[in-house]
């Protein structure tokens, strides 16, 4: 068994879960040192992980590595996602309207500011949200400092019809927000976007742009490839999801036949995707229609 591997998924489940370190360590009768010796790899048992898959509630078979994993919130998979991509050696994205790790500094600050006012406008727990929001921040911000230092291959596909969505709404469109964070949010996507254009147009190396002209892709996901293994996760989430919202179910997976079937999907997409400074121009003439 591959103890770090099994610590990785034991601390994305926990943060699923939202249940605090002490109260698992508790239950399983150990100390909340022990539980983070888990986390960072140390050997376990089998009849340990047996008790805590049935404390997080998922098969014995999910926390081993075995098969296929499933969060319905967001931080557990954004934790997740950030464990796979310290490895990571190419990343395949399907769909959009972002590049999570290509985005500003200036994005995860207003992402910040909604949350906050979301959270003072919310019924029930503000302390227990703003822990939440504080923890996916975090999670966020470390998976740029590792793409920062790591510069894996990036190729990303977004589509014309998201890049509409994500101008006419902007930056946390599904939040309530007030008219002048609302506003903000409206120009930071339009700063993204520009941002994406100019990729598009530079293409720096390892970072490839395509733009999806016709259909729109019927869901989004992405393949994680390392030097001996590869990851899909296929996801619901975007970044600027609310951290307590549960829209839908992400899931990752190491079987080959679904990599394969993904990895088709979007080479196909990328052949017919426009790119380079073609791309860049109509993204830009979406850009200046939402400004109209």
């Amino acid at each position: 068994m591959r103890f770090t591997e099994i610590g990785q998924q034991l601390r994305a489940y926990r943060l699923e879960s939202g249940l605090r370190a002490e109260e698992i360590a508790a239950r399983l009768g150990v100390s909340r040192a022990a539980l983070y010796r888990y986390e960072k790899g140390e050997v376990i048992k089998l009849d340990t992980i047996k008790r805590l898959a049935e404390l997080l509630k998922i098969s014995p078979l999910s926390l081993l590595g075995i098969g296929v994993e499933y969060y319905n919130r967001p931080i557990g998979y954004f934790e997740r996602i950030r464990q796979i991509e310290e490895t990571a050696d190419q990343i395949l994205q399907l769909h959009g309207p972002l590049c999570y790790l290509t985005t500003s500094d200036g994005y995860d600050s207003l992402l910040n500011e909604a949350f906050e006012e979301a959270r003072q406008n919310a019924d029930g727990d503000r302390g227990s949200l703003r822990a939440q929001s504080e923890q996916v921040m975090g999670i966020q911000a470390a998976r740029k400092r590792m793409y920062g230092m790591r510069r894996p291959g990036i190729i990303a596909m977004i589509s014309t019809g998201s890049l509409q969505h994500f101008l006419r709404v902007g930056v946390a469109g599904a939040l309530p927000l007030s008219e002048r964070l609302r506003r903000q949010c409206r120009e930071m996507a339009a700063t993204e976007v520009e941002n994406i254009a100019t990729l598009m147009e530079t293409e720096p190396m390892g970072l490839q742009f395509g733009l999806l002209a016709s259909a729109e892709p019927s869901g989004s996901f992405k393949v994680l490839r390392s030097r001996d293994r590869a990851s899909l996760a296929v996801n619901p989430f975007r970044p600027d999801t609310h951290p307590n919202a549960e829209t839908g179910v992400a899931m990752v997976t190491g079987a080959d036949e679904a990599i394969a079937a993904h990895q088709r999907v979007a080479e196909a997409n990328w052949r017919e995707a426009v790119k380079g400074a073609a791309a860049a121009s109509r993204v830009r003439n979406l850009l200046a229609q939402a400004r109209a």
